[in-house]
C-alpha cells in the first residue's frame, strides 16, 4: 500500500492532499475574481456618473480575508469524511464569518451613502452634516446589534430572554428620553426632508429670522433684531413654518387715495401712470392698478405687482423706487393725494323762517 493510500484521521492521504489543494485553489480563485471585479468596476465607474458601481467597488473592497478563508476551507472539507461535530463546527464558523461579513457590508453601505451626503453638506450645512453623522452611528449600532444576536443564536445561546430584556430596557430608556428622542428624529427628518436649510429666512408664529445652525436637538435662528432664537426641532416640525427663501416671486399690494374733487379724466390716466413707473424698475412684474372704491372724501386706488426675487432688500428697494416715482409724477401733474377732510355747510336763516 502506497503513501497516498494510507489513512489519517479516517481519510486517505490523497483525500487530505486533494482537500488542501481545493482550499488553496478556491482561495486564490476568489481573491483573483474579487480583484478583477474591482478593477473592471472602477473602470466602469470612471465612465459613468451613477453611484451604484462605486458602491459595488466599496463593498468588494470590504470583503474580508476571514470569509474567503472559511469558504475555501468549507469547499475543501467536501473531499473529506469528517465527524459530525467537526462538520457542525465548520458550518458554524462559516455562518459566523458570513454574519461578520454581512455586518461589514452593511457598515460599508451606511458609510458610503451617508458619507457622500456629509461631504456634500459639510461646507454649507454643518448642522445637517452632524445629524447625518449621528444617523450613521445609530444605523451602525442597529446593524451590529442584529449581527450579534444572530451570531449568539447560531452558537446555541437562547437570545429570547436577552431580546425581551433589551426590549423592556429600551422601552424604559425611550420613556425617560422621549423628549430627546423626538428632537433627534425631528432633526433627521429636517435633514432628509429639508423644509429649510442653513441660510433660509423662516417665520414661526411671531418669530422670524435666518437659520444659522441645525443641531441634533435644536435649531438656532438669528432674528432681524440681532438676538439668537433657539427652537426645539420637534416644535419646528409641528409648527406652521413659512420659508421665505423658497418663494419664486413676492406679491406686493398697496393702495393710495386721491382727493375727492380729482376730475374723472385725470383719474382715468392714473392706472397707466402707475404701470409706467412700475415697469421702469428691474426685477418687477406689473399685475394691475384699479380705482377700487369711492369713499366719503377719498378716491381709493389699489395696485399689485410682483418682485421676481425673494430677497427682502430687493423688494424694499423696488417698492421705494416705485413709490417715489409715483409721487414725483403726481406732483408734476398736479394730482393731489387725499387728506382727511370734512366740509361743514352753514346756512343762515332769518327769524321769520323760524
Amino acid at each position: 500500500m502506497g503513501f497516498f493510500d494510507q489513512t489519517f484521521y479516517h481519510n486517505a492521504a490523497w483525500q487530505w492532499f486533494a482537500a488542501v489543494g481545493v482550499v488553496i485553489a478556491t482561495w486564490f480563485v476568489l481573491q483573483i475574481a474579487a480583484r478583477l471585479a474591482i478593477r473592471r468596476l472602477r473602470a466602469a465607474a470612471a465612465r459613468t456618473e451613477g453611484q451604484f458601481d462605486d458602491l459595488l467597488v466599496e463593498l468588494l473592497r470590504k470583503t474580508r480575508f476571514v470569509l474567503v478563508s472559511v469558504i475555501a476551507a468549507y469547499a475543501g472539507s467536501r473531499f473529506l469524511s469528517l465527524p459530525t461535530d467537526a462538520v457542525s463546527i465548520l458550518r458554524t464558523l462559516f455562518i459566523l464569518a458570513f454574519l461578520a461579513q454581512a455586518g461589514t457590508w452593511g457598515n460599508g453601505l451606511v458609510s458610503f451613502w451617508l458619507g457622500r451626503a456629509v461631504q456634500k453638506r459639510y461646507g454649507d450645512d454643518g448642522g445637517a452634516a452632524t445629524s447625518l453623522a449621528a444617523l450613521s452611528f445609530v444605523l451602525k449600532v442597529v446593524i451590529w446589534s442584529v449581527i450579534l444576536l444572530l451570531a449568539l443564536d447560531n452558537l446555541g445561546v437562547d437570545v429570547t430572554g436577552l431580546i425581551a430584556g433589551l426590549g423592556i430596557g429600551g422601552i424604559a430608556i425611550a420613556l425617560g428620553l422621549q423628549s430627546i428622542l423626538r428632537d433627534l428624529f425631528a432633526s433627521l427628518s429636517i435633514v432628509v426632508d429639508r423644509p429649510f436649510v442653513i441660510g433660509d429666512f423662516i417665520a414661526v408664529g411671531d418669530f422670524s429670522g435666518t437659520v444659522e445652525r441645525i443641531g441634533l436637538k435644536t435649531t438656532r435662528v438669528r432674528s432681524l433684531s440681532g438676538e439668537q432664537l433657539v427652537f426645539s426641532n420637534n416644535d419646528l416640525l409641528e409648527s406652521r413654518l413659512r420659508n421665505f427663501m423658497r418663494m419664486a416671486e413676492r406679491r406686493v399690494s398697496f393702495g393710495f387715495g386721491l382727493a375727492f374733487d380729482t376730475p374723472a379724466q385725470i383719474l382715468g390716466t392714473v392706472p397707466t401712470l402707475v404701470r409706467e413707473q412700475i415697469e421702469r424698475v428691474s426685477s418687477v412684474r406689473f399685475d394691475r392698478a384699479h380705482l377700487k372704491s369711492i369713499g366719503d372724501s377719498v378716491l381709493t386706488f389699489e395696485v399689485v405687482f410682483y418682485v421676481l426675487e425673494n430677497d427682502y432688500s430687493v423688494f424694499m428697494d423696488a417698492q421705494q423706487k416705485i413709490l417715489l416715482g409715483i409721487l414725483a409724477e403726481f406732483e408734476a401733474r398736479g394730482i393731489r393725494l387725499a387728506h382727511p377732510t370734512q366740509t361743514v355747510h352753514v346756512r343762515r336763516t332769518s327769524l321769520e323762517d323760524e
